[in-house]
């Protein structure tokens, strides 16, 4: 669901300021029409602001889908990543990989991967967490390299008037096809609610609820969707967390 673009933007840490100016331009992003720009603003600003989020290095957090429920730990700055999971045989598994070079290293139940079973784990690995972070964090993501955006419209729900991003990718990725529509809240300015048609022509109309302030950023902790409730539970935004999370495959209590 995520075009390859994407993810890297997410792996980086921080830009320069210079890097942030080449990127918005003097006045917004790049071709992105005042309207979008004004949106795309106040949302930013509802959800804690730009520097909030650039403060939040550490995340970490459990996505519950279905029976399945990983636990992700991430360094956003240095690209570092522990996955905390099951495999499909119920048998509890530990990831710690630099998601940026996709290489490190698999622990199942203690015992370390090698050669092609530690490989196929670690692109099973990137394909979670390509996913995971993309359901829990796009709101952020919006003016990333690659994201065109443009205003489609107002639309009003249940009595609530929003205003629909459509979200398109450059020619990058295995799936640049895949669009997204996000409705914003005029009201709260928070992203309420996405509609999605993937390049494989997999349709999705989720509600994104239960907003949260964690370490200066506000995230929405549910998705509910026609057949489907995905929930995000032991969520941690921060600028420090123990060292151990990354170089340790022993059981770790944090927060």
């Amino acid at each position: 669901m995520l075009p390859a673009l994407i993810l890297a933007a997410l792996l980086a840490g921080p830009p320069t300021q210079a890097e942030q100016d080449e990127r918005d331009g003097p006045g917004g992003p790049g071709e992105h029409d005042e309207r979008v720009t004004r949106v795309a603003d106040a949302m930013v600003e509802a959800m804690g602001g730009r520097e909030n989020w650039e403060q939040a290095r550490f995340i970490r957090f459990t996505s519950v889908r279905g029976s399945r429920k990983p636990t992700f730990t991430w360094d956003r700055w240095l690209g570092r990543l522990r996955i905390e999971s099951r495999n499909d045989a119920g048998i509890p598994y530990v990831v710690l990989m630099n998601i940026k070079t996709r290489q490190g290293n698999v622990y199942v139940e203690g015992r370390p991967l090698r050669r092609k079973e530690l490989s196929n784990y670690l692109k099973q690995a990137t394909r979670m967490w390509t996913g995971a972070s993309y359901w829990f964090l796009m709101p952020f993501k919006w003016r990333d390299p690659g994201v065109n955006l443009s205003y489609d419209g107002e639309e009003e729900i249940d009595g609530v008037v929003y205003d629909r991003i459509h979200l398109t990718f450059d020619n990058v990725g295995r799936s640049p096809g895949d669009q997204y529509w996000a409705y914003v809240n005029r009201d709260t300015h928070l992203m309420e609610r996405w509609k999605f048609k993937l390049e494989s022509g997999f349709e999705g109309d989720y509600r994104w609820t239960r907003w949260h302030r964690y370490g200066g950023i506000r995230v929405a902790t549910e998705r509910i969707g026609n057949d489907e409730r995905i929930r995000f539970e032991n969520i941690f935004v921060g600028a420090s967390m123990p060292d151990e999370l990354f170089t340790s495959h022993e059981p770790i209590k944090f927060p």
